[in-house]
């Protein structure tokens, strides 16, 4: 008892102001500056200038980059160096291609969410010849040191976290709108760079050689535009090929959710009250997850084939207004608009915790909280409550944007994997010879997305079996792939 006693005073004499740097939580999950799986290195005292008006210039004296602060290039590049041990295929594809520069003359204008393995890619995009010009596809997921890094190793790279909204469009300007550099491709995450670049550069646009497009929402957008008439580049649909939907979107997000969610709320997921907007890729990862964890998960779907699948996977298919006053978490993986509006919003129970693991941050009615009679608390970095009059709260993660890429990591293996078949995808634009891509939208071929599996698996020891003639003759396939159809998904 009188341990117990001393136990009790020794804990009161702990500091019982939370700071930035919180007892309770990682200094990963307390800044503002940086979620990375290592611990931020962005000093907390950090001044609050935009990095716009400030003068940085890199060691070789190059100022053609905006960073938050250049001088955390050196653990940008430690971060850099523990992906690269994550990536084996994009190290593979930078040896075979010391010989051959695939990528020689190729000027890549990039928007994605600029992390370490964001680095590992861009930095093999350069040693397969590329000249890259970047910036974040979204406001909440850049890692200030590991774009300090690039911008050290030469890179113009134009992000930081914590963008305003004009910020974001000034950054992506910046990467194109350059004297004397003419971009003949684009990698893009959602499709506003390539908007960007239709809508204010149109005579440049018509130069693109080709556009690889990794998201939902950029995929869709990348249709509109083929459908009217608009699309005048061929564009390649890595979103849709083999190795991103059933690797990135589920395995991925299957073990991002948690991450995200637990270092935002340190929630308990046990017999938690679950719905999941969507049953997709991205839902089957999530619904996985939490299932897993002993949470009780309902869906909601709009595809009565993927509706099925819920079924068949053992989930409570509904309408999200049938559970609404009674779930703990609503999380949405559509890719649509308005998908929780102000009505559920209303309706949800106190401490409803509310976030999204779709591309765009259009899935959640945030707009409409924003009005005078609501209160919003920050209680972390990306972390709000939005408070009724009548003291009921939700809890709001990342301003409905991207939760694992705002609020947490996503593993490095994964996206090897999206990363590799990125690169395949520019190289097979960048060469290919006149007439074999229209002006339309691509999958990347079957014998590509093999050759990206392959190249993973001798991480695991894994030994694939190989056809006899007979057997190959028998199937009517070549004996090295590919194996399935171009359809098949």
């Amino acid at each position: 008892q009188i341990q117990f006693a001393d136990q009790k005073q020794e804990f009161n004499k702990r500091p019982t102001k939370i700071g930035r740097r919180s007892l309770s939580r990682s200094i990963s999950q307390s800044s503002t500056d940086s979620y990375s799986s290592a611990a931020s290195y962005t000093d907390s005292s950090d001044d609050e200038t935009s990095p716009r008006d400030k003068q940085q210039k890199n060691s070789k004296g190059s100022s053609d980059f905006c960073v938050k602060n250049i001088k955390q290039a050196e653990f940008g590049r430690r971060e850099i160096e523990i992906a690269e041990q994550e990536m084996p295929a994009l190290m593979a594809l930078r040896k075979r291609a010391q010989g051959e520069k695939p990528l020689a003359g190729a000027k890549i204008v990039g928007c994605t969410h600029i992390t370490a393995q964001t680095a590992v890619l861009m930095e093999t995009l350069g040693a397969l010849g590329a000249q890259c010009r970047w910036a974040a596809c979204n406001i909440y997921s850049t890692l200030n040191e590991v774009a300090a890094a690039l911008a050290e190793s030469g890179f113009p790279v134009f992000a930081w976290k914590g963008e305003s909204e004009d910020d974001f469009w000034w950054c992506i300007d910046r990467c194109v709108n350059v004297e004397g550099w003419q971009p003949n491709m684009i990698l893009d995450d959602g499709g506003d760079l390539t908007h960007w670049i239709y809508k204010k550069y149109p005579n440049m646009f018509k130069k693109i050689k080709g556009i690889v497009e990794e998201s939902v929402t950029g995929v869709h957008r990348l249709y509109q535009l083929s459908k009217a008439g608009k699309l005048c580049v061929p564009a390649m649909n890595v979103n849709d090929s083999v190795t991103k939907q059933k690797f990135d979107n589920l395995y991925c997000c299957r073990e991002s959710i948690l991450d995200g969610l637990k270092r935002t709320t340190d929630m308990m997921f046990g017999g938690k009250q679950v719905v999941v907007c969507g049953y997709g890729e991205v839902g089957k990862g999530c619904c996985a997850a939490l299932k897993a964890m002993g949470s009780i998960v309902y869906v909601t779907e709009i595809d009565p084939i993927c509706a099925l699948q819920a079924c068949m996977d053992g989930f409570r298919l509904v309408k999200l207004n049938e559970v609404i006053r009674q779930v703990d978490i609503v999380i949405t993986c559509t890719g649509n608009k308005n998908v929780v509006t102000r009505e559920h919003l209303d309706r949800m129970k106190n401490s409803c915790i509310v976030c999204n693991m779709g591309h765009s941050n259009t899935e959640i009615d945030v707009a409409s909280l924003r009005t005078p009679e609501l209160t919003w608390e920050r209680v972390r970095s990306q972390v709000d409550h939005v408070i009724w009059p009548d003291g009921k709260r939700i809890v709001l993660l990342a301003e409905g944007r991207l939760l694992n890429l705002s609020c947490s990591t996503v593993p490095t293996f994964v996206l090897s994997i999206t990363a590799t078949t990125q690169a395949l995808a520019l190289i097979e634009l960048y060469n290919a010879p006149e007439g074999r891509y229209k002006q339309d939208v691509y999958l990347l071929p079957k014998k590509m997305d093999e050759y990206v599996a392959s190249l993973h698996l001798p991480t695991f020891d894994a030994h694939l079996t190989e056809l006899t003639d007979e057997q190959a003759k028998y199937l009517g396939l070549n004996k090295n792939g590919p194996f399935k159809p171009n359809y098949y998904r």
